[in-house]
Parts: structure tokens; C-alpha cells; sequence
């Protein structure tokens, strides 16, 4: 498999690049949404929500805490998970500016 050569693209691609990754599975997008719904930092819940099992969920948790989507803070003996609203608005500014360029060109492609 060859190299990434992420070098080659600027810091802001690299970033919405690994959010995106991030969000390339439907358990993590499950876990965004679930997330969002409840609107407060939570524990054991995301396990009773996904019909996965609990090492499954702890390894997208992982995945998009590594990405910075979410925030964990240690409660306890256990991790609460929250929104990351900077990665979100991050992600949200930059489909803006793709969405208004493509609105203001002339549809002229196909």
C-alpha cells in the first residue's frame, strides 16, 4: 500500500480529511446524532443505543474523539462523551463554502 503523502495538501484538507474519515462509518454518524439528541455529556447510554457491543462502541468512540469530533472527560471509573461544537462548526463552515461556490457557478459540468 503506498504512501499518503499527506504532506502534500495543506492543514485545513488534512483536517476536514480526518473528520470525514471519522464520519465514514454509520455507527459513528449513530453516535454524532445520539449525541446531539440527548444535548448533554454522557456515560454507559451510547452502549443501550447501537446494536453493537460495548468493545465495538468503545472503538468508535475512540475513532471520533481521535478526530475531535467528540470530547471525553473521566467521571469515576467511566468516560463521559460529549459534542465537540469547534469540530462541528469546522466541518459546517467548510460544507458552507462548498455549497455557496457550487451555488454560485454555472452548472456546466455533465
Amino acid at each position: 500500500m503506498g504512501a499518503t503523502k499527506t504532506e502534500h495538501f495543506t492543514d485545513k484538507q488534512n483536517s476536514i480529511a480526518t473528520l470525514a474519515k471519522a464520519l465514514g462509518h454509520p455507527a459513528r454518524v449513530a453516535i454524532i446524532e445520539y449525541l446531539i439528541k440527548v444535548d448533554t455529556c454522557i456515560c454507559g447510554d451510547i452502549v443501550n443505543e447501537l446494536p453493537l457491543a460495548q468493545p465495538t462502541v468503545s472503538q468508535h468512540l475512540k475513532e471520533l474523539k481521535n478526530a475531535g469530533l467528540i470530547k471525553g472527560e473521566i467521571e469515576g471509573n467511566a468516560i463521559c462523551y460529549c459534542i465537540d461544537k469547534k469540530a462541528i462548526e469546522k466541518l459546517q463552515n467548510y460544507f458552507g463554502i462548498i455549497s455557496a461556490k457550487i451555488t454560485d457557478k454555472k452548472n456546466n459540468c455533465c
